[in-house]
């Protein structure tokens, strides 16, 4: 098992979801002797390096092939085996989409498919890189579990779970190196199971992977303006914690989502969806990616750009509520 204290956490953190992923899975395959790893020609980029050398005879280089990998690790689990497999989320989510559909959904193979820097992670790469649509794409697919983690800590999670987790998923990874730390020790992590990180009784903002820091930082920001603002991790996109959603929402003057995706499909619309049946509700506010691609820059760059700063979250949720 994975031990979660101070020392991990921070390695974590200075590794990034990338790193993490890496070295969590070495780990659990020291002692999970299905596991078996496949990437298309990304191995070091995939945090994936120690793996290789440590359990050789699982692992698969498949090269620029991502439609071919999907197939291939369908065909292991297949035959028993727990195939974790990785390329940009861009790349593996759009490119595989539909080997994605027809062999996570349809034949509901147990593949775990890690999407590697969502969002705008691969910064100065451009929009070729981005995996901003991911969310949107994959979500329709019946049968497949798609999980965005908050931090590193979160990814080591969401790695360990779905490697015991008797089902295909997508584990979508945003953010960049020295990630911020959003969980600092041990804690219950559930798949489906939504997190409560802040109390509010003004505002819900309910938030998934990086997102979820900078809207922390919003809810400090807010408290300073006389805005009480609870704060929400949705680690789970699909299966939505739907009961906790509906909970938090009760009696708010706003709810708010905020992704490092497009508004269009994401979290913001899961949520939506999700509340859609009831008599009443609070108004949402939807922070994400607007229609449109963004010319390239540096990760901080594109998150100001498109807003989804702690201040820009908290400046937009502002004139939101003042406007209300």
């Amino acid at each position: 098992m994975l031990e979660y204290n101070k020392l991990n956490i921070r390695t974590w953190s200075i590794l990034g979801s990338r790193g993490t992923y890496g070295h969590v899975l070495n780990e659990i395959a020291g002692y999970n002797g299905n596991i078996v790893a496949l990437t298309a020609d990304l191995c070091v980029t995939s945090g994936l390096e120690r793996y290789r050398l440590n359990h050789q005879e699982r692992f698969i280089n498949i090269g620029i092939a991502e439609q071919n990998m999907v197939g291939i690790a369908a065909g292991l689990a297949a035959g028993g085996m727990v195939p974790f497999i990785s390329s940009f989320s861009n790349f593996l989510a759009m490119r595989s989409c539909e080997q994605m559909r027809h062999f996570l959904g349809y034949m509901n193979e147990n593949v775990k498919a890690v999407g590697l820097a969502a969002g705008f992670a691969m910064g100065m790469f451009g929009v070729t890189h981005y995996g901003i649509e991911d969310i949107a794409a994959l979500r329709a697919i019946s049968n497949l579990t798609v999980i965005s983690p908050a931090d590193c800590t979160e990814t080591a999670k969401a790695i360990e779970a779905a490697a015991e987790f008797d089902g295909p998923a997508y584990i979508r990874l945003t953010g960049v190196m020295n990630a911020p730390i959003v969980y600092r020790q041990d804690y219950d992590f559930k798949i489906g199971k939504a997190i409560f990180l802040r109390d509010g009784r003004d505002v819900c903002v309910i938030a998934t992977g990086a997102s979820v820091h900078h809207s922390l930082t919003a809810a400090e920001i807010l408290s300073e303006r006389g805005v009480d603002c609870a704060v929400m991790d949705v680690h789970t996109i699909k299966p939505l914690d739907g009961e906790a959603i509906e909970a938090a929402v009760g009696g708010k003057r706003l709810i708010v989502t905020v992704e490092e995706h497009s508004v269009v499909g994401g979290l913001g619309g899961a949520v939506a969806e999700s509340l859609a049946g009831l008599d009443a509700r609070p108004p949402h506010l939807i922070i994400g990616i607007q229609q449109g691609y963004p010319r390239g820059g540096s990760y901080t760059y594109l998150l100001e750009q498109c807003g989804l700063t702690g201040p820009k979250i908290a400046d937009r949720i502002t004139e939101r509520l003042r406007g209300a």
